[in-house]
This record gives C-alpha cells, structure tokens and sequence, in this order.
C-alpha cells in the first residue's frame, strides 16, 4: 500500500513538472521570437502597409491597381521569370555534367575543385560578373585579342549588355549551387551498380540515363529550386551587367522606390516578389525534405 501511495506522489510530481517545463520552454522562446519580429516582420509589415497606402493617404488597393495595369509590371515579371527559368534549366544541364565529371571521371586535382565549388558558394555575384566584364566586356579581353589579331576598331563581343549577357552571369555564378547536392548524392551511389551495369555491357550514355539520373533527380529538383528562387530575387548580377534594357522586378523596386520615389509602387512590386519567393521557397523545402537534404 505504501508503495502505491510513493507511486501516485511521485506521478504527480512528474505531472506537475510537465506545465512547468512548458512555461520555462516559452519563456525561452520569448526574446528569439521578440528579435525576429522587430529585425523582419516589422519591417515587412510596413512594406505591406505601405504598399495599401495611397500618396494621397487612406488605404485602398489602388496602388496594387496601378501597378498591375502598368507595362513596366508586366514586362519586369515577364523578364524576371524567363530569366529564372532559363537560368535554372542552364545551370540544371551545366552542373549536371559537371558534377558527373567531378564524380565518376578520375583526375588530377579532383578533390580540389571539388572542395572549390564550396569555396565558390560564398563568392558575391557581383565579382563574378565583374569577372565576365573583364573578359567580354567592350574593353575586356576578348575584344582586345580581336581587335589585336584583326586590327578592327572595335571586337565583336557586346552580349554582356543584353540579356543573354545576365543569362550568363546567372549561369556562371549559380551552377555550383546545383553541383553541391548532385556531389552530395553522386557520393552515397553505390558503385556496385555502375561496375555490374558496366559488366552487362551498358554504354556510358546509358548507365547514366538508367542508373545515375534516377538517383540525381531528388538533388535536381532541390538544387533547381533553390537557384529559381535566388535567380528571381538576384540584383547585383542586372546591376553590374549594366544591361539597361533589362527590368526585373528587383530593379522595378529600385527604380520605384530610389529613382522615381513612388514608395506605394514599389512596395506592391515587393510584396508580389515576396509572395512568389515565399511560395517557391516552400516547394523547394517540400523538395528537400523529400531529397533527404
């Protein structure tokens, strides 16, 4: 009896621990959540406000009226997710290969520019569009070696101010954000089944097709939707390309805002940047979670 008696008392105590651990638990949790609110959802809380405020005060959606029915809008987002997806399906078919190189050819030097891709992840964009402005450029190197070897007034290569010219900087600067899952996945295949493949008599092109891919696919589809979300955001690639007739919907808000002060407009284009954003980001978390990453 005394037993069952210590029993319950000791249940009981365990029972009241549980609230008290919980309180302690929020308690905790309070000054992160209370930080994160001020330093972000303030902010984009006021981005919102603003962007329902008229210039001549109030609040309607007048200003989200304006801005969709205007062209700039329209060709910005137009622009903004042509540029993405393209630089998206490029740096999918590039860092593919190049990470199938890296993986499965042996060669001198492979661990190193394999250990560079991580490297290369911390590099700023605009350093390497600043790169390809060097190269390509209308006095980069290119078109120095052009005009040396033909004597021509000027070289042939003035891409970088289009947008095949920020095509390439997006490509160039986002591939090994795709190679860095694909190594991560090439590394736990088990090779068993490249060398039986192999011993079937299966080509190159095949093992590939039938063996590796099928594995990659989960690392595609989360290092793609990674590289679509920071594509559709990038704005120092567009910058430094100095690529005038091209209007994303990042520069739409800096022209908006800093060039035109129109602070509504500007914020209804951020806030719709942020909605898509914000909606492929949960796909590409969706993704990875299913990818195991």
């Amino acid at each position: 009896m005394a037993s069952v008696v210590a029993e319950d008392v000791r249940q009981g105590s365990a029972d009241r621990g549980v609230p008290r651990r919980r309180t302690a638990a929020w308690i905790w949790a309070l000054p992160p959540v209370a930080v994160l609110a001020l330093v972000l959802l303030y902010p984009l809380a006021l981005v919102v406000q603003q962007s329902v405020t008229p210039d001549e005060g109030g609040t309607s959606l007048t200003p989200y009226a304006d801005v969709f029915a205007s062209e700039s809008f329209r060709s910005a987002l137009t622009t903004t997710v042509w540029l993405a997806v393209g630089s998206t399906a490029g740096c999918l078919v590039l860092g593919f290969a190049l990470a199938l190189v890296i993986a499965f050819v042996p060669f001198p030097g492979g661990r190193a520019v394999a250990r560079f891709i991580d490297v290369f992840l911390s590099f700023p964009s605009f350093l390497i569009t600043l790169a390809l402005l060097f190269i390509y450029g209308t006095v980069g190197m290119a078109n120095g070696l052009w005009t040396d070897a033909t004597g021509a007034p000027e070289g042939p290569f003035h891409f970088l101010t289009t947008p095949w010219g920020v095509l390439l900087a997006e490509i160039t600067y986002f591939t090994p954000f795709v190679m860095r899952p694909l190594l991560a996945a090439f590394s736990q295949l088990d090779t068993a089944q490249l060398e039986v493949a192999s011993s079937l008599g299966a080509r190159p092109a095949r093992i590939v097709r039938k063996v590796i891919l099928p594995e990659a696919l989960p690392a595609l589809a989360a290092g793609g939707s990674l590289v679509l979300v920071m594509c559709l955001n990038e704005f120092g690639i567009v910058l430094f390309t100095g690529a005038k007739g091209v209007t994303t919907l990042p520069m739409l808000v800096y022209g908006k805002a800093i060039l035109e002060s129109d602070y509504p407009a500007a914020c209804v284009v951020a806030v719709v940047n942020i909605a898509i954003s914000v909606g492929l980001y949960s796909l590409y978390r969706m993704v990875s979670r299913r990818a195991g990453a």
